[in-house]
């Protein structure tokens, strides 16, 4: 028996891939969630030391290193890194002809 894999394309966005809802959003909350995290080990913070900066409690910090960010809103990873003492910009720009709609993306 001879197993047929099908190879597709990613669109760049492996919520789109999956069919999540809001992809875009998915994404950038994800990629916000991985500078939040990334910005605590670089910072040697515990779990609970992390939470007492960020205003929330330790499973919450969990949850978000585990990227199960359902319950935090876009907004409030934003706020977030500004605890962490970093700044956020937002930079708003024509969208590209190529696409059918705006984008949205963290860097």
């Amino acid at each position: 028996m001879v197993n047929e894999s099908k190879i597709i394309k990613s669109s760049g966005n492996v919520f789109e891939d999956l069919a999540v809802s809001e992809p875009e959003t998915a994404l950038a909350k994800a990629e916000l969630a991985r500078h939040i995290n990334a910005i605590i080990r670089q910072k040697g913070l515990k779990q609970a030391e992390a939470a007492l900066v960020l205003g929330i409690d330790q499973a919450k910090i969990s949850a978000l290193g585990r990227g199960r960010l359902a319950g935090f809103s876009t907004e409030r990873l934003l706020r977030f890194l500004n605890a962490l003492g970093r700044d956020v910009q937002i930079v708003i720009s024509d969208k590209s002809a190529s696409r059918r709609q705006g984008h949205i993306s963290v860097t």
